[in-house]
């Protein structure tokens, strides 16, 4: 109970900031934070992971409906009620066919380069809001330019209360990972405004109203918003994986990313018939939760019934300025904008950093559309894969007639070429040779083309006259090696 309250007082605030930043007016925030997290801990793996508005998903829900609305328009908010429904469908699919292992989907450079590139993006959709001014563009960066170059626009109370925000949460944690940074500076924004009539950029009027029929959603967008939707589904799930794998290897427990795809599944559809927007789970939150000593998921039903038992003193928060907010948005993902850990890519893999800095690049390039920039970098990281897997590197030496070869890698369809390749130049380069020795020591992997490849290259050399064999053989190739040459041919295997 303690637990769950106290998430939920953090909660509360966040949700209103993160539903301006997937541009619907900040109390559909409440919606989202209200069922959502019960629905979740009903089918739960993690007892600890909290769902709901997170500013990762709230900036890919902005990006998906960009191209379909205006920011808070009613449209806006019925294809984002739409787009949580199609979220939550795509997770409970997978999760029904146990399709968790998507937790490992995107690769480390993928996940980096976006998730630094959509942290610069939120905070530059924020800093104009902290700032106190309504900026001009088409664009999050290109607003955040107009603000740049129109310092006289800037409010100085909004920069105030901006900065006692940051200070507050940001240097809050650094004096407790329990200090209630965001619930302050909430508490003294609302004061500020109420004693000095603030006149500035406010939440403005509340209206909370039961959600209508979902029938009457705008379903002839379906289908263009099903592959956005789907995007989110999976980028979206990374985070709550992450969280709920995290906290079980600390505490030696078992995870199910089923059960989990499932939990923020039906979290997802609980929002969207609630009038939210997509929801996911949240570290800053669940850490909160398991700090405060929170034991069983069902805390996660208690921050949602908090959070009910809270909408009718919503229209409190009307007066809470606006700066307040996104500095709040600020504080929380400016330290996932991670450079120098895209740097170190470069010195680890040249490779992988073009994938992660490729990503880093489309995400900001193509914004608001950034789950375009996760295919992109999905895509690229595949590719990046499958050349390194069609590379199979053969190593070789040469000593009294007798040439060794030293394959690497796998030994596949795709891969099989070259070490024909190399082979035929190497008996070129050694026409003394007699003897012809194929090393699979350093082989991690031979599916039965490779196979049937290998024997291949053995009947082509004894063709030419010469012996063959082949040695070290793996235990992990021989039934299927044996198998191939059908007993032919002796092989010398790999020492136990």
């Amino acid at each position: 109970m303690i637990a769950g309250i106290s998430v939920a007082l953090v909660l509360i605030p966040q949700s209103l900031a993160y539903a301006e930043l997937a541009g619907l007016p900040a109390y559909f925030g409440l919606y989202a934070a209200a069922i959502p997290p019960l629905a979740a801990a009903f089918f739960a793996s993690s007892r600890y992971l909290q769902t709901g508005p997170v500013a990762m998903t709230a900036l890919l829900t902005f990006g998906a409906l960009s191209a379909f609305a205006q920011p808070f328009s009613r449209e806006w908010i019925e294809l984002a009620a739409l787009l949580a429904l199609i979220v939550g469908g795509a997770r409970v699919a997978l999760g029904l066919v146990r399709g968790g292992v998507i937790a490992y989907f995107m690769s480390q450079p993928v996940l980096i380069g976006f998730t630094t590139a959509a942290a610069i993006l939120i905070v530059s959709s924020q800093l104009p809001t902290a700032l106190g001014v309504e900026a001009d563009g088409e664009t999050i960066l290109s607003r955040l330019w107009w603000t740049a170059i129109h310092p006289a626009e800037w409010e100085a109370a909004a920069i105030v209360l901006s900065v006692m925000t940051v200070v507050l949460v940001a240097g809050g944690r650094r004096l407790h990972r329990l200090f209630p940074g965001v619930l302050i500076a909430v508490a003294l924004g609302l004061a500020f405004s109420v004693v000095f009539d603030y006149d500035g950029l406010r939440v403005g009027e509340v209206d909370l109203n039961l959600p209508g029929s979902p029938l009457k959603l705008p379903w002839g967008d379906f289908w263009a918003l099903l592959i956005p939707g789907s995007v989110i589904a999976l980028v979206g799930f990374a985070e709550p994986a992450s969280i709920a794998r995290i906290f079980a290897a600390q505490d030696r427990e078992r995870w199910s990313p089923n059960k989990e795809l499932i939990s923020q599944g039906m979290a997802n559809l609980a929002s969207g018939l609630s009038g939210g927007f997509p929801v996911g789970g949240s570290f800053s939150r669940s850490s909160i939760n398991r700090l405060v000593g929170g034991e069983t998921r069902w805390s996660g039903a208690v921050t949602g019934v908090a959070v009910l038992a809270f909408l009718p003193l919503a229209g409190g928060m009307s007066d809470l300025p606006r700066a307040v907010l996104g500095a709040i948005v600020i504080a929380a993902v400016a330290r996932l904008i991670d450079i120098p850990r895209l740097l170190r890519f470069w010195r680890l893999s040249r490779a992988q950093a073009v994938v992660a800095w490729t990503t880093f690049a489309a995400t900001l390039v193509l914004s608001p559309r950034i789950d375009a920039a996760v295919v992109i970098g999905v895509g690229l990281g595949i590719i990046v894969h499958l050349w390194r897997e069609l590379r199979a590197p053969v190593g070789s030496d040469y000593r009294d007639g007798v040439l060794t070869l030293h394959p690497e890698g796998v030994i596949f369809f795709g891969s099989s070429p070259d070490v024909a390749g190399a082979m035929l130049d190497l008996l070129a380069e050694y026409p003394d040779a007699h003897r012809v020795e194929f090393d699979l020591s350093a082989v991690g992997r031979i599916d039965l083309t490779g196979a049937l490849a290998l024997k291949t290259l053995v009947e082509d050399v004894r063709a030419a006259g010469l012996e063959a064999e082949l040695t070290t053989v793996p235990h992990h190739a021989e039934r299927l090696l044996g198998a191939v040459w059908e007993g032919e041919l002796a092989i010398r295997r790999e020492p136990t």
